[in-house]
């Protein structure tokens, strides 16, 4: 009979883990055929029992839109200065609904599934990927719809290849910085549930916090000539991953979409109001901020993780 002494010591040491114990994000990669099961699962219940189902993903959005655009663009004249402002305006509020879905359900992605939590050792992180990833299934209705009023408008014979690359940037940091957001929140609220009263107020400013219903320069106007404030200020706002996942959906869809319509950029009280400068290095920097929001989310997260069957 063989020793089982002799078929442990064959195995090399590095082929055994510790129970329990996660290294990640990298244990997601790993544990990919879950984190598939956990998306399809996300994606197909959430419509569940409903008349509508999948067609709800595109009455929400048109009915937020909607409402900004007759409240703020008709009643109070903030289109003013803004051509296409429709498309201006939707551009914006699809990356917002971005990352408010991903952000908020991340969020609650622990909570949600405390049984499994509680009873089953599984990487943690898993239920927030996946919660991203099922928020960016239920954007993309919503990316189509502005799709084809882009294509109505004459879109396709003004895109470029930056125009690609810049819907694909604009995704990806939206993404990860909801998914940095939704770990740091999603581990706090285990154990402190005020943190999804907190994400709540977080969304409710996100909109306003960046331009989507109103022009970047607005911002500068008010910040350096009216209050009189520095403009490094200005250049902090534009640092925020949301406020320049908005502006690359705006060169990407808006831009190409309005430039068949007038014959400069647009104006604003007489001055020229154009797309942020330096539209490259910002989504740099963007970027580093919201991979560093996600190590840091992660940090706090995989601090908390041992202690949420307790807290659950």
């Amino acid at each position: 009979m063989t020793d089982t002494r002799d078929l442990f010591a064959a195995v090399p040491r590095s082929d055994f883990e510790t129970p329990g114990k996660s290294r990640g994000l990298i244990d997601v990669v790993r544990w990919r055929y879950l984190l598939n099961l956990l998306v399809r699962t996300g994606v197909t219940t959430r419509y569940r029992n409903s008349v509508l189902g999948w067609t709800w993903s595109y009455v929400r959005p048109a009915a937020q839109f909607l409402v900004f655009f007759v409240v703020l663009g008709l009643f109070m004249n903030l289109d003013r200065g803004i051509p296409n402002y429709a498309v201006y305006l939707f551009s914006g509020i699809v990356v917002i609904n971005l990352f408010s879905e991903g952000f908020k359900n991340a969020t609650t992605s622990i909570v949600g599934n405390a049984p499994l939590v509680r009873k089953v050792f599984l990487p943690r992180q898993l239920f927030a990927v996946s919660a991203v990833i099922v928020a960016f299934v239920h954007f993309l209705p919503q990316v189509g719809l502005l799709l084809i009023v882009c294509l109505m408008l004459g879109w396709i014979t003004h895109i470029s290849i930056l125009s690609i690359l810049a819907i694909l940037a604009g995704m990806i940091i939206v993404m990860i910085f909801s998914l940095g957001l939704g770990l740091f929140f999603g581990a706090v609220n285990v154990r402190f549930r005020d943190a999804e009263n907190i994400v709540e107020l977080m969304l409710l400013l996100a909109t306003w916090a960046s331009p989507v219903l109103y022009a970047w320069v607005q911002v500068q106007d008010a910040v350096v000539k009216t209050l009189g404030w520095p403009q490094w200020i200005v250049e902090v706002y534009m640092l925020n991953p949301i406020t320049q996942g908005v502006e690359l959906f705006h060169y990407a869809f808006w831009r190409p979409a309005t430039e068949g319509m007038v014959s400069a950029a647009n104006y604003t009280g007489g001055q020229l109001m154009d797309l942020p400068p330096g539209l490259a290095w910002n989504t740099l920097w963007t970027f580093f901020v919201a991979v560093a929001t996600l190590l840091f989310g992660q940090f706090v997260f995989r601090r908390l993780e041992g202690r949420f069957a307790q807290d659950l």
